[in-house]
């Protein structure tokens, strides 16, 4: 069974970079026909799902976060990390990874990220 784990910082100064990664088991991010995603949830609001990283690298993002949305992969450390640039305040959250084949859908723990100065 695959297990997703989210790590970063929990606390990010506003107009920088915020990045998380993702560290997968159980089985591979090359696996074929596996998507990866990043969503967050802020604080009394529902889930809203930022991006993917597809088996084969290929990335889709929100169209509203698209300009600030980074995603990527370190498929020696069977990882994906997400890069959100120039945050505010909004983007405090709780992030989570999450992993979809088709028929089954993982979810990391998630990892509560603060913007604040």
């Amino acid at each position: 069974q695959v297990q997703l784990q989210e790590s970063g910082p929990g606390l990010v100064k506003p107009s920088q970079t915020l990045s998380l990664t993702c560290t997968v088991s159980g089985g591979s991010i090359t696996t074929s026909y596996y998507a990866w995603s990043w969503i967050r949830q802020p604080p009394g609001k529902g889930l809203e799902w930022m991006g993917v990283i597809d088996y084969d690298g290929s990335t889709s993002y929100s169209p509203s976060l698209k300009s600030r949305t980074s995603i990527s992969r370190d498929t020696s450390k069977n990882q994906f990390s997400l890069h959100l640039s120039s945050v505010t305040p909004e983007d405090t959250a709780v992030y989570y990874c999450s992993a979809d084949d088709g028929w089954h859908n993982y979810w990391g723990q998630g990892t509560p990220v603060t913007v604040s100065s």
